[in-house]
C-alpha cells in the first residue's frame, strides 16, 4: 500500500496534462462532444456538453507525464489515455464496449442565442402542488401576465428534467414561457417529480401513467385559481403522449403537442434504432427492449395512443419538426389527422428544417443539438400564440 501511494503521488507531481480535453465519441448514432479536465493538483472531471451540462466527477486512476486513466463511476465509464503530440489518443469504456476517443487540448464554447434574462416584464410565483396517489411534492414557476385568462401547464419529454427542460446548455420551456406571458398567456412549468426542487414520487418503475398523475395534480392546482378561464397543457415529446392522455379524459380545454407521439411506442422506437441498425426487424427491436428490464420503456413500447386521441374533444395544435429523427413528423402526425375528432380549431404542421427540439439543423441526429445556437423556432413560437388566441 505504501509503495503504491508514493508511486501515484509522485506520477501526479509529475504529471504536466493539466487542462481540458476536447473530443467526439463515436457511438453509431451519434457523435457526442467529450470534455475531460484534470486540473493542477491532479483531479478529474468528465462532460458531455451535448447532453448536460454538468461536470461529472472522475476518479483518476493513474496519471503521469503523458498518460491518464480514469474512471467515471456516475456512468459506469473509464478512460485511459496517453498524450501523442497534442493530443490524448485513448479508449472510452462503458457497459462492455470500447471505443476509440482522442482529445485535444481545448474548451467548448457554447453561445445560448435565446437566454431569458431579467428584469421580466411579468410576474412569476414560485409554485408546489401535490399528487397525493404518489406522494409527489412537484415545484414550479407560475408566469401570469396581467390580465391572463388563459393558462397552460407544460409537459417534458422522457427523463427525469427540471421545470425549464434543460438540455445540453438550453432552455426550451424557459424560451417558450417567456415568450407566451410577452404575449398575454400564462403558463406553469415545474420541475419533475423527484428532480430539482420537487421531492417525493417513484422514478425507478415510474410509467407515463404515473407522470401523467403529476400533471393532473398541477391542472387541478390551476383550476382552483380564479384569475384562469381556460386550462391547456403544452407537452413535449412524451409531454405530447400525456398531453393526449389528458385530452382523452377531458381533462384540459386545449392542447399544444410538441413533437408528441401517435403511434404505438414500438413504431417509434423501431424507426429510431433502424436509424444505426438498418435491416433490424419488430421482433429483433422487441426483444433488446425487453432485456433491458426497464419500466418506462416497456410501457412506452406498447402504449398505444389511438383510443386517447380518439377521445379528445378539445382543440388541438399539433407541430413536428420534419428532421425530427426522434418522433418521425410524417408517421405521427399522419396519426393525428386520421384519429382526432373533427374540430375547426384543430392544427396539424410540420416545419421545415427543424428537429425534435424545434431546433434549425443539419441532419436532425441529437448530436448536433447542443452545437446550435437557437434553442427554440420563433416561427413555432408564433404560430403557438396565434392559435391560442383564437381559441
Amino acid at each position: 500500500m505504501g509503495a503504491a501511494f508514493l508511486t501515484a503521488t509522485t506520477a501526479r507531481a509529475q504529471s504536466n496534462l493539466s487542462g481540458s480535453y476536447v473530443g467526439k465519441l463515436d457511438v453509431g448514432m451519434a457523435k457526442l462532444t467529450i470534455v475531460l479536465n484534470i486540473d493542477a493538483d491532479g483531479n478529474a472531471t468528465m462532460e458531455s456538453p451535448d447532453q448536460t451540462d454538468q461536470k461529472i466527477p472522475a476518479t483518476v486512476d493513474f496519471l503521469s507525464a503523458d498518460s491518464v486513466a480514469v474512471s467515471i463511476a456516475a456512468l459506469q465509464a473509464s478512460y485511459k489515455g496517453r498524450l501523442l503530440g497534442d493530443e490524448l489518443q485513448g479508449t472510452f469504456a462503458q457497459a462492455g464496449f470500447k471505443f476509440p476517443l482522442n482529445l485535444k487540448a481545448g474548451k467548448v464554447e457554447r453561445r445560448r442565442t435565446q437566454t431569458i434574462e431579467g428584469p421580466l416584464p411579468y410576474p412569476t410565483e414560485e409554485v408546489t402542488f401535490r399528487n397525493e396517489q404518489d406522494g409527489a411534492t412537484l415545484a414550479g414557476t407560475l408566469s401570469v401576465p396581467a390580465g391572463a385568462e388563459k393558462v397552460l401547464i407544460m409537459v417534458s419529454g422522457s427523463g427525469q428534467q427540471n421545470r425549464d427542460e434543460e438540455l445540453m446548455g438550453h432552455k426550451p420551456f424557459a424560451v417558450i414561457a417567456d415568450y407566451l406571458a410577452r404575449h398575454g398567456i400564462a403558463t406553469l412549468r415545474y420541475d419533475d417529480r423527484a428532480t430539482g426542487q420537487s421531492v417525493g414520487g417513484d422514478v425507478a418503475n415510474a410509467t407515463s401513467e404515473d407522470f401523467t398523475r403529476d400533471a393532473e395534480a398541477g391542472i387541478a392546482f390551476l383550476r382552483k385559481d380564479d384569475r384562469f378561464k381556460k386550462v391547456g397543457v403544452i407537452g413535449h415529446s412524451e409531454g405530447g403522449l400525456i398531453a393526449f392522455i389528458l385530452g382523452g379524459k377531458d381533462a384540459v380545454d386545449f392542447i399544444v403537442s410538441l413533437a408528441g407521439t401517435g403511434v404505438c411506442g414500438d413504431s417509434i422506437l423501431l424507426k429510431q434504432m433502424q436509424l444505426q441498425t438498418p435491416d433490424l426487424t419488430m421482433e429483433q427491436m422487441r426483444e433488446v427492449i425487453t432485456a433491458q428490464n426497464n419500466a418506462w420503456v416497456n410501457y412506452f413500447m406498447v402504449y398505444d395512443p389511438s383510443e386517447n386521441i380518439r377521445h379528445t374533444t378539445c382543440p388541438v395544435l399539433a407541430v413536428n419538426g420534419k428532421k425530427d429523427v426522434q418522433v418521425d413528423a410524417e408517421m405521427n402526425l399522419g396519426a393525428l389527422r386520421r384519429l382526432l375528432p373533427k374540430n375547426k380549431k384543430n392544427c396539424i404542421k410540420a416545419y421545415d428544417g427543424l428537429n425534435h427540439l424545434f431546433q434549425h439543423c443539419t441532419t436532425g441526429m441529437p448530436d448536433e443539438y447542443g452545437q446550435i445556437e437557437e434553442t427554440f423556432s420563433e416561427e413555432v413560437l408564433r404560430d403557438i400564440v396565434s392559435w391560442i388566441v383564437k381559441l
